[in-house]
């Protein structure tokens, strides 16, 4: 069985409801995950968008939300998650703040990656990493991963 990452407020390729967008609530939507490896010790999640600013013209991608040492054991995430999973950090968006930062697109209809990464190890503890920091750190130690992409646009 392979490493699968689902969410019951949108489908793959869906349009993410406004509820976890900038424009609504600004809460993260609900994960769920199955096929964890069984060698397993941690999981990465990271959400991000490979079309900022502008899908027609993309210059970065935009970092959204950064999770680690997420428990091998944990099957998801509830919707508006607040108490972390056990052992569970979070890594810095590119609002620099941790945290969950929903979609907020200036133009266009953008792609959103939660991407789930299955680790044979549990990380140091890294204080507040970038992406880019985490994924030096995870390097050579991914042993699965997935994504759910989701898409929204302002407006609609």
């Amino acid at each position: 069985m392979s490493l699968t990452i689902t969410s019951s407020a949108f489908a793959h390729q869906g349009s993410i409801p406004k509820k976890h967008t900038c424009e609504g609530a600004n809460v993260s939507p609900p994960l769920s995950w199955s096929g964890v490896p069984a060698g397993a010790k941690s999981l990465v999640l990271i959400e991000d968008d490979p079309d900022a600013p502008d899908p027609a013209a993309p210059k970065r991608v935009w970092v959204h939300w950064i999770l680690y040492n997420i428990p091998a054991t944990c099957e998801g995430l509830p919707e508006a998650v607040k108490d972390l999973p056990p052992g569970a950090l979070e890594g810095l968006n590119d609002w620099q703040r941790t945290g969950y930062g929903g979609p907020c697109p200036p133009i266009g209809r953008h792609r959103y990656f939660h991407k789930l990464y299955a680790l044979d190890t549990i990380l140091p503890d890294l204080g507040t990493p970038t992406k880019k920091a985490l994924l030096e750190a995870m390097a050579g130690h991914v042993v699965a991963q997935a994504e759910l992409i989701g898409t929204y646009q302002k407006g609609q």
